[in-house]
C-alpha cells in the first residue's frame, strides 16, 4: 500500500493537548479527532497522543499500556502511556500523571508551562514504549511546541529520533506560551522542519506586522517552510440531513424544510415568529477578535432598518457581552443573547437561520462558516484569513459566490454587507439557489488531508538526520 502522493505509507504521531469527544476546548479538539481519520484514509498509519486529562476517554481493559519513570525538574516522574481508540482506524495514546494531568481544566492552570512540558517529553519516549518509529511529528500551538527543538537536540546522540521529521501547526498565532513573559511557539517556529498554519490567507497575514503580533520577521525568515491548509469539517457529524438538534432534517433537494427550523430557533429563544424576517444567528467567543463590536455598533440599524432577527450564542468579553444585552433589552422581539456555550442551540442556529455573521478582526481559518454554509445558511464575513480563502462574494445577480463579504473592519463596510445579504434574501428563487451552491461546498477532510499528506512528505525530505 502506498500514500496517494506516491510515497510509502507514513507514519505521523499526531501531538495534541486536546482531542474530542472526551476533552475539548476549542476547534483544535475537533481537528485532532478529524484530520488522523483522513490521513489514515489515504493509507497512512496515523497516531494521536494526547494527555489523560481525566474525562471521558474510552479505556478498555486489555489496552495496550506502559509505565516508566521521567527524569523531570530533578525527580523521577511517574507517568502511564494508556493505547485506546474510538473505534475508527485510529490508535490514540493517552499520557497519565495525577500530578500534572487530572485537573478541572485542560488550559489555565497556574502550571502549565510544566504540565505540557512533561506531556512533550513523555511524548517523545511514548514512541519508544510502543516500539513504533514516527516519521512525522505533528505538533500543534504553543502545548506541544517545545518539541522540535527536543528532537533535533535527542537526534544528536539517540539514532531513534533521528529519521523523524518535525511539524508545527499554528491555529492562533495569539496564544503562543501560558504567560507574557513565555513564548514558546517561537522556539518551535525556529526549529520545526516545516510550519503550518489553517489557511492560506492566515499564513500571508502573519508575515506582516500587522497580524504578526511581533513575531512576523521570525515567519518572514521561515516563509519557505511556511503553508496554509484550510481546516476541513466533519461532515458526518455536521450533515442537515441527520442532524439530530434539527426540528425537521433537510438536503438541498428539500430545502423548503429548512423553515421549520427557523421556526423553531424563534420559538427556543423566544424571537417573534416570522417566516419573512431574514434572521441571522451567532455561534462565537464575545470578543473584539471575531468581530463582536462591530456587531454592537450595528446590530440595531439592522433590526431597524434592515428588518433583521438576531440570536447571539456565546460568552467573553463582559463588556461587549453588556452591549448585545442591551441591544436585546431595547429590541426583545428581534434581538436574543444566549450565553455560554449549548451545543444542541448552536446547531439549531446552523440549521434554522438563514444568515450567519462572522466580521471577524482575523480568523485563523474559522468553522462557523464552513458548518453554515453546509447548513445552507449564508455567510456574511469580513475578507481575512480563512474566511477570505472560503467564502466567495456573491455577485449582483447571486449567479456566483457563497456568501457577503466586506473588506474594511468598520461599522459601515459590515452594515453594507448585511444590507445586500438582506437585499438578496429578498430575491426567493436567486436566494434558494444561492444555498445551494452554499451547500454543494467540499469542506470534507478529505482534500485538506492530501495537502497534508504532500506536506509531510516534503518535511520528512527537509528532516532526514541520519
Amino acid at each position: 500500500m502506498t500514500g496517494r502522493a506516491g510515497g510509502r505509507p507514513l507514519r505521523v504521531l499526531y501531538v495534541s493537548a486536546e482531542m474530542s469527544p472526551f476533552s475539548k476546548v476549542g476547534g483544535l479538539a475537533d481537528v485532532a479527532a478529524s484530520l488522523p481519520k483522513a490521513l489514515a484514509a489515504l493509507g497512512h498509519d496515523v497516531r494521536v497522543i494526547t494527555p489523560d486529562h481525566g474525562d471521558r476517554a474510552p479505556k478498555a481493559p486489555d489496552a495496550p499500556s506502559w509505565q516508566t519513570n521521567l527524569r523531570y525538574l530533578g525527580q523521577e516522574e511517574r507517568v502511564t502511556v494508556l493505547q485506546s481508540s474510538l473505534g475508527s482506524s485510529v490508535p490514540f495514546y493517552l499520557v497519565g500523571n495525577d500530578r500534572y494531568f487530572r485537573r478541572s481544566q485542560v488550559y489555565g492552570e497556574p502550571d502549565d508551562l510544566l504540565r505540557y512540558q512533561l506531556f512533550c517529553l513523555a511524548a517523545l519516549e511514548a514512541t519508544r514504549l510502543a516500539g513504533w518509529q514516527p516519521d512525522i511529528l505533528h505538533c500543534n500551538d504553543w502545548h506541544t511546541a517545545f518539541l522540535p527543538f527536543a528532537l533535533r537536540n535527542r537526534a544528536w546522540s539517540e539514532p531513534w529520533y533521528r529519521p523523524t521529521a518535525s511539524v508545527l501547526t499554528i491555529h492562533n498565532l495569539r496564544y503562543r506560551g501560558p504567560d507574557e513573559l513565555t513564548d514558546i511557539l517561537s522556539q518551535g517556529i525556529y526549529y520545526a522542519d516545516l510550519v503550518s498554519t489553517v489557511s492560506q490567507t492566515y499564513a500571508r497575514e502573519i508575515t506582516t506586522p500587522e497580524l504578526g503580533e511581533g513575531l512576523d520577521s521570525l515567519l518572514r525568515l521561515r516563509q519557505d517552510r511556511l503553508f496554509g491548509i484550510v481546516n476541513g469539517l466533519d461532515t458526518e457529524l455536521f450533515d442537515p440531513s441527520t442532524d439530530p438538534a434539527l426540528a425537521a432534517h433537510y438536503d438541498s433537494e428539500r430545502l423548503h424544510l429548512k423553515l421549520k427550523n427557523k421556526e423553531a430557533l424563534q420559538a427556543r429563544v423566544g424571537l417573534a415568529p416570522n417566516a419573512a424576517a431574514p434572521l441571522a444567528g451567532v455561534v462565537s467567543r464575545l470578543v473584539e477578535q471575531k468581530g463582536i463590536d462591530l456587531l454592537a455598533a450595528v446590530l440595531e440599524r439592522a433590526v431597524v432598518e434592515l428588518g433583521l432577527q438576531c440570536v447571539v450564542l456565546g460568552a467573553g468579553d463582559p463588556v461587549l457581552q453588556q452591549q448585545l444585552l442591551q441591544q436585546e433589552a431595547r429590541r426583545p422581539a428581534a434581538v436574543k443573547v444566549v450565553s455560554g456555550f449549548e451545543p444542541e442551540l448552536a446547531q439549531l442556529i446552523y440549521g434554522g437561520a438563514d444568515l450567519f455573521l462572522m466580521p471577524s478582526r482575523y480568523e485563523p481559518c474559522g468553522l462557523g462558516q464552513l458548518i453554515a454554509m453546509r447548513y445552507g445558511t449564508v455567510p456574511v464575513a469580513r475578507r481575512t484569513g480563512g474566511l477570505a480563502d472560503t467564502v466567495a462574494d456573491a455577485s449582483a445577480d447571486l449567479a456566483q459566490g457563497t456568501g457577503f463579504v466586506f473588506e474594511d473592519y468598520t461599522p459601515g463596510a459590515f452594515l453594507q454587507a448585511l444590507g445586500r445579504a438582506v437585499a438578496a434574501f429578498r430575491q426567493r428563487d436567486a436566494w434558494a439557489t444561492l444555498q445551494r451552491r452554499c451547500m454543494a461546498q467540499d469542506f470534507s477532510w478529505a482534500a485538506s488531508a492530501r495537502s497534508y499528506e504532500a506536506m509531510y512528505y516534503q518535511a520528512q525530505a527537509l528532516g532526514a538526520r541520519d
